[in-house]
């Protein structure tokens, strides 16, 4: 299996959106874990613990991802996620 089918397939377990945000990321391994932790299945401790290993090692590939991921800094691609109207009005017609 590639990486980029891991990622993909660890994306896939943690249910998360094409674009997600690290709080994100976050949030759903630990509602997942929660949901799959051993101690609350002592009735199927066995798939339990089987998930819990399969959520923890999708995480670490995601956090690995994110992790090596380069950001870019670049102002016109910055701009294009927190630019406000506001902000675009200004800069195409000034003060008017």
């Amino acid at each position: 299996m590639t990486s980029f089918e891991k990622l993909i397939k660890a994306k896939t377990l943690l249910g998360l959106r094409e674009t997600s945000t690290l709080k994100e990321i976050k949030l759903s391994y630990k509602n997942l874990m929660k949901t799959w932790h051993p101690d609350k299945h002592k009735d199927n401790l066995e798939k339990a613990t089987q998930m819990s290993v399969m959520i923890n090692e999708a995480y670490e590939i995601v956090l690995s991802y994110c992790n090596n991921y380069e950001y870019d800094f670049n102002e016109e691609k910055i701009k294009k996620v927190f630019y406000t109207p506001q902000e675009w009005w200004h800069d195409k017609f000034g003060n008017r």
